[in-house]
């Protein structure tokens, strides 16, 4: 099975940096993507806000100059995460981020 995504777009709020109290880096924001799509040989606008987490020792390196208004492409797997509030969402678990 594969589990791999690939997208680009726009740091939309600054990210949050926090330590796991098992010392591990954690670096989180909120990746907004716009572009425009063929589907069924038709234009089509596309949008969308999706939460990323870069964790581990690579944190610090992949996320250093990072801020929000940082264009980048962002790739890794997706999870599905329940927040406190007992909402669920798609989050995306970054491995390689680069700056565009």
């Amino acid at each position: 099975m594969t589990n791999r995504m690939e997208l680009s777009g726009t740091i939309a709020k600054p990210p949050i940096r926090s330590q796991s109290p098992s010392g591990i880096e954690h670096c989180r924001f909120w990746l907004e993507h716009r572009s425009v799509v063929m589907e069924a040989d038709l234009p089509r606008q596309v949008f969308c806000r999706m939460p990323v987490v870069v964790s581990g020792q690579k944190s610090k390196k992949l996320t250093q100059d990072l801020v929000q208004g940082s264009n980048i492409k962002v790739s890794g797997f997706v999870t599905y995460q329940k927040g406190r509030n007992g909402v669920g969402k798609l989050v995306l678990h970054a491995d390689n981020i680069t700056q565009i």
